[in-house]
């Protein structure tokens, strides 16, 4: 008997440790089906951020000791979680919030502030940075504005484009393009009307009579020349006009300053002043705005030019002028003479430069070479494309199967130089390919130090069609 009942009580004890490791078990069993669901740490962190947002152990209160009906369903881990005090074990199963509402301790593996950010954010991404609603960008010449969740970008041609600077570069035009600080972010438009601004030609200057040179019977044309190299010293570099569309006064001034130093042998050889003509001469001018090289001209024979030394380039030269600051008057014996001291004060010389009426010179080109070597430098009015913005080095020819241009701009191409010499190089192909060495107004750091050479003998860009001259004016007094 007494075997019996201990038989009865072994089994009764037995039993109900069975009861509580199955009872246990099926709790670890819901922990580990939820962590084999979401065992990465990207799923686990996403699971801790949607914990946090709810409430269990706050909602349905905290129990002593172990009680499996104090839990509540977790939507998460599709599971049940815990708020008595036997879930807080080696294999917790505690709710989320049991540690900071039961027992006053702070939250295991509290969501990190990092990760918790809306997602997606409201805005705008950009080469992987985030903008706020309404944020405006540049890129290049263009603007773009984000809206909603999406950028809405003007849709400008830029004066800069890389992907001609690319076809360029990876084919034998005979020429390299460069990208250049100085024109980036501006628009096709932009760089026409503020880098150029020599109006086309008036019918004046194309109905006057061409001009032709006559050499020794001794004197051949060579294979090279450069006026600098017979002339040295006297042969004065490009300057830079910058956003002032003037190349109307810029060749004008550089022609007339090179052609009186040669005609005075030397003994003036300042370089004349493109800001003088940009600010004082009024007549069919627009200063900055642009301006025809006949009227140029005309002022330098009329009223004459002080140096660049004397009258430098207004340092803002877009603004509004103060209007000219020097003038000249006539001695009654053909000579004029400034009536105000230099600009610049710590010039003193404010002598008055003057020309004679221009010519035209043939467009011929043995006609161009011989007054060139014969004469010095001349005038050549050219057309603009948006390749030309790009030149670097090499014989320049506009590639014409890149894009087409735009109709609206025809008006604004026309631009003006100074030619200086000629030469012939030996191309990709081994033929021999001729070029004009001409002299540009974009500052030093714009093509071959400010000069570039251009396909000679074909008429490239309109670059042989009118090609101007003039004599220095030198009275008595002036000559040495």
């Amino acid at each position: 008997m007494w075997i019996r009942y201990q038989i009865l009580v072994f089994s009764f004890f037995t039993a109900e440790i069975w009861t509580q490791v199955q009872s246990i078990t099926e709790r670890d069993r819901s922990l580990k089906m939820f962590w084999a669901r979401n065992g990465s740490d990207s799923a686990r962190t996403r699971f801790r951020r949607n914990l946090f947002q709810e409430h269990f152990c706050r909602d349905h209160g905290c129990c002593a000791e172990r009680d499996d009906a104090c839990s509540t369903y977790f939507s998460e881990m599709n599971a049940i979680c815990y708020c008595d005090q036997f879930c807080e074990r080696e294999h917790s199963d505690c709710c989320p919030d049991y540690h900071s509402f039961c027992s006053g301790k702070p939250d295991l593996n509290p969501p990190d502030p990092i990760h918790v950010t809306p997602w997606p954010p409201k805005g705008c991404l950009r080469d992987g940075q985030h903008y706020e609603r309404g944020a405006v960008i540049k890129e290049n010449c263009n603007y773009c504005t984000c809206f909603e969740e999406q950028w809405e970008c003007s849709v400008h041609v830029c004066l800069v484009r890389p992907e001609l600077i690319q076809q360029v570069n990876e084919r034998n035009y005979g020429w390299t393009a460069h990208n250049y600080s100085q024109f980036w972010g501006k628009t096709l438009e932009e760089g026409l009307k503020h880098h150029l601004g020599t109006f086309p030609p008036s019918p004046t200057l194309l109905r006057m009579n061409e001009l032709t040179v006559n050499l020794p019977s001794d004197i051949h044309l060579p294979e090279f020349f450069q006026a600098s190299y017979k002339w040295p010293g006297w042969i004065h570099q490009p300057l830079n006009q910058k956003d002032c569309a003037a190349s109307w006064a810029f060749s004008t001034a550089s022609v007339a300053a090179d052609r009186i130093a040669i005609q005075s042998n030397g003994f003036y050889t300042a370089n004349l002043s493109p800001q003088n003509l940009i600010s004082c001469c009024f007549k069919h001018h627009h200063g900055c705005n642009g301006g025809n090289i006949d009227k140029a001209w005309w002022y330098l024979r009329k009223r004459g030019l002080v140096s660049h030394a004397c009258y430098p380039l207004s340092k803002d030269q877009r603004s509004n002028h103060s209007g000219c600051e020097i003038s000249s008057r006539t001695d009654g014996r053909g000579k004029r003479h400034a009536t105000k001291p230099c600009p610049n004060n710590l010039e003193k010389s404010n002598h008055i430069y003057q020309c004679t009426p221009p010519y035209r010179i043939s467009s011929n080109e043995t006609e161009i070479m011989k007054e060139i070597m014969q004469n010095g430098p001349v005038q050549a009015i050219m057309q603009v494309h948006d390749d030309f913005f790009h030149y670097k080095t090499g014989i320049y020819r506009h590639i014409t199967n890149i894009n087409s241009e735009s109709e609206n701009y025809k008006q604004l191409r026309t631009h003006s130089v100074k030619l200086t010499g000629w030469g012939t190089l030996q191309n990709a192909h081994g033929r021999k390919e001729k070029f004009w060495v001409a002299a540009n107004s974009w500052g030093n750091s714009w093509g071959e130090n400010g000069n570039f050479r251009i396909l000679r003998g074909e008429n490239e860009s309109d670059i042989e069609k009118l090609i101007i001259a003039a004599w220095g004016q030198l009275t008595n007094f002036d000559k040495p």
